[in-house]
């Protein structure tokens, strides 16, 4: 049951009146955008394919740590297939891309390359119509495509044993949506009255809070802030995940929403946090930075050696990242070929020293890029 004594932030006299300390939040957004300048100034002497290549990387990342977070893990090589095929980024044959992949990768993509197109209701039922595809959250029909209606009593977040379930929040009841989805709309389509980073942080609380939809309200408050950060950037190619970062740190994201949203209109604390996850995503993306570079530099020298095509392919999965040790069975499975071709391949490879090969012997002997 709702309550009269204020227990929730959506409770309090002056929502949502957001206020916060800017002088407390100076130097954190100062650190960021120092930190953006000096990626985007690594980014700038890199060639556009490479550049396309760290935005794909950043963006697999967002999409499959947005959905992490969450519980639900999606397949890498789907994930990378479906979004080099929209970004058109060639990286090889790699197999299509399921339905449950497709709606997140579509959500992402919208939110972060049309990042100045006003968001309205209607955008975001196609965004949740996008998660949930088939009408159901598991086994579980849910309202797709509008706000939910608390037909089964108030929008909770809990956790623990169904018998004794701790309710973490607890959302504005279903009658008030209409009109707080309003506000918040007219908000992030008004010119900007905030610094664009902090407006970034908000949108993503804001919308949390009113937990509009029956389920994905996480995946969607995320894809909010990803908008509201390419706007901020100014660009709609992104090279750092901040899903990725929060899944690094999901435990203090869930404790410092909770406590955000049990405490009164000052968010100094969240914004606080925000910018400091957000300094830190930005900061790991000079990680990924360096695998591409990597990459870029394998190629280049191994540039007059006489790949085939099936080389080509199995080596950009490995310097992609490949979990498990390579051996010839694996590599007959995902070239589609038989042990024997396999095992010539990487033979050849071998020789010309661009795999060595690993304790084991036979077919089960395993197989590593060289210097790695």
């Amino acid at each position: 049951m709702y309550t009269d004594t204020p227990l929730y932030i959506w409770q309090a006299a002056d929502w949502p009146h957001w206020r916060y300390d800017l002088n407390a939040l100076a130097v954190p957004l100062a650190e960021v955008s120092r930190a953006q300048g000096m990626l985007l100034g690594r980014l700038a002497d890199v060639g556009m394919d490479w550049r396309d290549s760290t935005s794909l990387a950043a963006l697999t990342e967002e999409v499959l740590h947005t959905s992490a977070i969450e519980g639900e893990l999606l397949n890498v090589m789907s994930v990378r297939s479906s979004l080099a095929q929209r970004l058109g980024v060639d990286i090889g044959a790699l197999p299509p891309a399921d339905r449950q992949v497709e709606g997140v990768v579509e959500l992402v993509l919208n939110a972060t390359r049309d990042n100045q197109a006003a968001l309205t209701a209607e955008r975001l039922f196609g965004w949740h119509a996008a998660l949930f595809p088939t009408g159901y959250s598991g086994l579980a029909r849910i309202n797709v495509g509008g706000w939910r209606d608390d037909a089964d009593g108030p929008m909770q977040v809990v956790s623990g044993a169904l018998t004794r379930p701790r309710v973490h929040f607890q959302a504005p009841p279903a009658e008030r949506l209409p009109a707080e989805m309003q506000g918040f709309l007219n908000w992030i389509n008004a010119p900007a009255s905030e610094p664009a980073l902090i407006r970034a942080g908000l949108g993503h609380l804001w919308f949390v809070t009113l937990h509009p939809f029956d389920d994905g309200n996480g995946r969607l408050a995320r894809a909010i802030g990803e908008l509201l950060l390419a706007r901020a950037d100014g660009s709609p190619q992104r090279f750092y995940s901040l899903s990725a970062q929060i899944q690094r740190e999901r435990s203090h994201y869930y404790q410092i929403l909770e406590a955000t949203q049990k405490g009164g209109m000052d968010i100094t604390a969240w914004l606080l946090w925000f910018l400091a996850a957000l300094h830190r995503a930005i900061q790991h993306a000079h990680t990924t930075l360096d695998a591409v570079l990597a990459k870029a530099h394998f190629w280049q020298r191994f540039a007059s050696t006489p790949f085939n095509p099936r080389h080509i392919t199995l080596l950009n999965r490995l310097l992609d990242g490949f979990d498990g040790k390579l051996t010839t069975r694996r590599w007959a499975s995902m070239a589609n070929c038989s042990q024997d071709t396999a095992l010539r391949d990487i033979n050849q490879l071998v020789a010309w020293g661009v795999l060595q090969r690993l304790e084991g012997g036979g077919r089960s002997v395993g197989y590593r890029l060289t210097g790695q």
